[in-house]
């Protein structure tokens, strides 16, 4: 296909087309946007990787939904049995989605952050715990201690599994947990999650697998990649209403403090005497205390359905999709992929990139501002990262762009932000810039707001 784009108001762009499968469709797929240089596009999200949109099926399933929403769990009203029975049949459907043991733990959380900073606290004493420096902060900040070891990623797949080996070779004796990413947050790439818990089985260590950017993309089975905890978001699953999940082994879980301290939480509050006497629940609802986001777990149960029936047109989707832009993208002056392993990987729909002589931020200003493309820019919250393969990438920088693919991407859309990068990168922006508060942002921007925002 030749593309040309001439330099309009509103840029001229290839014919809106999508990738001819049967994928679940999204709320934001007629969104349309202004432009600094006047008129409004239709909006090409590919950020898919920060927050994906709401799929159409979970905004109408929330919508049928909202008048019998009510509090869960000890309300003898109607509309609070309806809310409890989807509160707690979603725990099935998550533990469906992830194919997890039937004894597993589903746990609710606020998204994959707050599920390992659950984990964390629930670990035994002296846990040893070894994580790559290299995974999303959810997934290496939380852990404390001497016992933690923060492991440099290789550049192979084969070295990454070694590496975890001699790792835990040199841990003390005791509880050992692994902490391993299925995707990569920052180049779209899948670890060799099966082998490292291999691995890990030898030294009798337990694998927790941050899942936050595979399971959108991917089919996921606990039992077959042989891992033990599987922490997930609801924003990155086209749910996005505050939901997240824990899913795995329950016995670190039951055994551990409450998470919060609250209603819920509790099986029997006494005070006999000046102190008060606590009998905690057992199961999952040991740590979500307070009322519970039941609106955002049945939008995550309802995701989950949906994205479980559709898996093969979804990967497929995806695939074409990004070899399309990594092909547009490779002729691009100046243009290097950030990547973790020298040889390629499967992947998903996820890449960052720089290109030399070009502020990130920058281009993804006037890429939003005069083309009506969302990318993003920075450290992606994996600063160790991204700094490292950027350095890798051979420039000097400490940022990269990164463009994240799913269901609401179209050939259009991937189309558009080629052609949009290789203006910028011959002409510059037609619009000026200013940097006041440390981002970039255009110069007198004349767009208003929708109402909503006044």
């Amino acid at each position: 296909m030749t593309l040309a784009l001439e330099r309009t108001n509103a840029p001229a762009v290839v014919a809106e087309t999508v990738v001819s499968h049967e994928i679940p469709t999204v709320a934001c797929a007629g969104l349309r946007v202004p432009l600094v240089t006047g008129g409004e596009i239709g909006y090409a999200n590919l950020d898919h990787a920060a927050s994906a949109p709401c799929l159409d099926k979970v905004r109408d399933a929330v919508d049928e939904f909202l008048p019998w929403y009510a509090s869960v769990h000890r309300g003898a009203g109607f509309a609070s049995q309806i809310s409890t029975k989807l509160y707690e049949r979603t725990r099935g459907i998550l533990r469906d989605f992830v194919d997890a043991r039937s004894t597993d733990t589903v746990v609710f959380t606020r998204n994959t952050t707050d599920s390992f900073n659950l984990l964390a606290r629930s670990l035994p004493k002296h846990t040893s715990v070894v994580v790559f420096d290299t995974d999303h902060h959810a997934a290496l900040l939380p852990w404390k201690g001497p016992n933690v070891r923060r492991i440099q990623t290789p550049r192979t797949r084969l070295a990454a599994v070694s590496a975890v080996d001699e790792a835990l070779a040199d841990c003390p004796q005791g509880p050992r947990l692994v902490v391993i990413t299925g995707a990569s947050n920052v180049t779209g790439e899948l670890l060799p999650v099966k082998e490292i818990a291999a691995v890990a089985r030898r030294h009798g260590a337990r694998i927790a697998l941050d899942a936050a950017q595979l399971a959108p993309h991917r089919k996921i089975s606990v039992r077959k990649l042989d891992v033990d905890y599987i922490a997930l978001s609801g924003h990155k699953l086209y749910a996005p209403f505050g939901a997240g999940a824990l899913i795995g082994r329950a016995d670190w879980l039951r055994a551990a403090q409450p998470y919060l301290a609250g209603g819920g939480a509790t099986k029997l509050v006494t005070r006999d005497t000046e102190d008060l006497g606590v009998v905690w629940n057992a199961g999952a609802e040991r740590h979500e205390a307070g009322s519970p986001n039941t609106v955002g777990v049945y939008a995550l149960g309802v995701a989950c359905q949906e994205l479980a029936g559709n898996w093969d047109a979804i990967v497929a989707h995806e695939d074409e999709l990004l070899a399309r832009l990594r092909r547009g993208l490779a002729g691009i002056p100046g243009f290097a992929e950030l990547r973790l392993f020298d040889a390629p990987v499967d992947r998903v729909g996820t890449l960052s990139f720089v290109v030399d002589g070009f502020e990130p931020g920058w281009v993804a200003a006037v890429l939003s501002a005069e083309y009506g493309i969302g990318v993003r820019d920075g450290a992606f919250c994996a600063h160790v990262a991204t700094k490292r393969l950027i350095s890798a990438a051979g420039s000097t920088g400490q940022q990269a762009i990164r463009v994240s693919l799913g269901l609401g991407s179209t050939t259009e859309h991937v189309d558009r932000l080629v052609l949009a990068l290789r203006q910028i990168v011959a002409r510059g922006a037609r619009w000026q810039y200013e940097k006041p508060e440390g981002r970039w942002v255009p110069e007198n921007d004349p767009r208003e707001l929708p109402p909503f925002c006044a």
